[in-house]
């Protein structure tokens, strides 16, 4: 699950772990980023990606259970100037689903450079976050679930917020499928997910972490940070009836609390059934927006802790933080991210 705050497992390692997924419409295209590996808790363990791992973007078509594509991007050891080889492969049909299919090569290329081949484009490098938040408001709606309390916002002043991810700078993976592919055309209702898998001694594969909505983790389960919680290793499938009481549960909790619904419970299964599965559902060809009427993709500006922390304590959280904080850390053309 979506996790900036990966420690200890992110001091070792955070090329492995997820901190950002986005979905949104490019030039005639559908982008696709991933983010690891923040530095956002100091000097990051190891720069790049991991040259045994997988890094994979899933799509669900019209609401189905299972991925029926997957674009999977691979790199090689870094060279003596730090950049390193990768390629993307696509896997369609029942091969999106089967760490064993090979699928077909696409492209092969360096990171810090754009890379066109097989219909598609992809960047990947160190970028800075176009992430934002102020920590110290994640802290009072995380201190609220756990106790099952109301979010107590009586001290937090939205105009005195401050971007705690400000400088900060993360790997980004940017996969850019123009519309004329014969499944992401627009009009087609997607359901998008990521993963990163690690090779295994036995010769298969791990999965490591996995994101779908944002802030997942931080809020649900904030104290895990050995991720002994199998949630990173199941299917979104799985979700509901895996951890879907559990969610509901807590929302519930925070909502009875709140006094917001005369049905709490009720409240916590809809939030529940809202993010799980946990994938990003995403109409090709339409505006992303991660927001309170809808939640369609999720562009680069978009404020999704405020939208997640509004829909878990069931009230308005205003985060005082706009799009604009983060303005210098996109851009309206590939690859989108600036590059760090």
């Amino acid at each position: 699950m979506s996790h900036h705050l990966d420690t200890p497992l992110a001091a070792q390692n955070g090329q492995l772990f997820i901190d950002d997924l986005y979905v949104f419409p490019g030039q005639g295209s559908t982008v696709f980023v991933m983010d690891v590996n923040s530095d956002v808790t100091g000097v990051y363990a190891q720069p790049g990606f991991h040259p045994e791992a997988r890094y994979e973007f899933k799509v669900h078509f019209d609401g189905a259970a299972f991925e029926d594509l997957t674009y999977r991007i691979s790199f090689g050891e870094p060279g003596p100037d730090g950049r390193q080889t990768l390629q993307a492969h696509v896997l369609t049909g029942a091969d999106a689903r089967e760490d064993e299919a090979a699928g077909d090569l696409l492209l092969e290329g360096r990171t810090g450079e754009p890379v066109a081949g097989g219909g598609v484009r992809v960047w990947a490098g160190r970028a800075t976050d176009p992430f934002y938040i102020d920590l110290s408001l994640l802290a009072i709606v995380n201190g609220a679930v756990a106790k099952g309390t109301a979010a107590d916002l009586s001290a937090w002043r939205p105009d005195a917020a401050q971007n705690s991810f400000a400088g900060t700078t993360v790997e980004s993976i940017v996969l850019e499928v123009p519309h004329s592919h014969p499944l992401l055309r627009p009009g087609a209702r997607t359901g998008v997910w990521c993963a990163t898998k690690l090779a295994t001694d036995a010769g298969g594969w791990r999965q490591v972490n996995r994101a779908g909505h944002p802030m997942m983790w931080p809020i649900f389960w904030p104290d895990d940070t050995d991720f002994s919680n199998p949630a990173n290793t199941r299917h979104p499938s799985q979700d509901l009836d895996a951890a879907g009481g559990h969610i509901a549960g807590l929302v519930a909790a925070v909502a009875g609390a709140t006094g917001i619904s005369d049905d709490p419970g009720g409240y916590g299964e809809t939030v529940a059934r809202a993010l799980f599965p946990d994938v990003l559902p995403y109409v090709v060809g339409t505006p992303a927006t991660f927001g309170f009427a809808t939640r369609n993709g999720r562009a680069l500006a978009d404020n999704a802790p405020e939208v997640m922390l509004s829909l878990v304590t069931g009230t308005a959280v205003l985060s005082g933080l706009t799009p604009a904080v983060a303005g210098e850390r996109r851009s309206g053309t590939f690859p989108y991210v600036i590059p760090a």
